[in-house]
């Protein structure tokens, strides 16, 4: 797997926030690493020392069912699906995978998955820098725009209000 903005994407697509956490899910671990989720777990199951709670969890029936609504998992346990929890790895679950998963591939992909993490976090910081400049300016000059403030709240207000309905062809709108 080489470096790409494709790969980028197509990480960050599968990282979620599960339990307040940036967690990827093991079905999609697997596909990136080549492997079956079966033999993915079962590498988790032979060293759980290597995963602590703040490393790796599953997730509850509720939060299963959250994500299958919000990513689209088709198949339900009894069709043809998945039996168990799914199981969440953070950043430092992943990081551990590469000792688990002993491959060239596991390699280059733990090493791309850390690179995204790392992207999200500057771009989360980022915009936690661009807010609080926005913020400092709207204190300093917030006395010269309040004209600009007031006339937008005007118009706000003006809109919220409702217009009478004039069913049929003409009217206004």
């Amino acid at each position: 797997m080489t470096p790409s903005l494709n790969t980028h994407l197509l990480i960050e697509n599968r990282i979620y926030l599960i339990r307040g956490k940036k967690v990827m899910l093991d079905t999609d671990l697997a596909v990136l690493y080549g492997v079956t989720t079966f033999n993915l777990n079962k590498a988790v199951q032979r060293n759980m020392k290597r995963f602590p709670e703040d490393f790796m969890f599953c997730l509850t029936e509720t939060e299963a069912q959250s994500l299958t609504f919000q990513i689209g998992i088709s198949k339900t346990p009894g069709r043809g699906g998945r039996r168990t929890l799914p199981y969440a790895f953070t950043q430092e679950g992943i990081a551990m995978l590469s000792g688990v998963l002993r491959s060239d591939r596991a390699i280059v992909v733990n090493i791309q998955i850390m690179r995204t993490f790392v992207k999200l976090r500057d771009i989360l910081l980022s915009h936690k820098d661009l807010a609080q400049k926005l913020n400092n300016l709207e204190k300093k000059y917030d006395h010269q725009f309040k004209a600009v403030f007031d006339a937008i709240r005007a118009l706000v207000a003006e809109r919220s209000t409702p217009r009478k309905q004039i069913i049929g062809i003409g009217g206004p709108d």
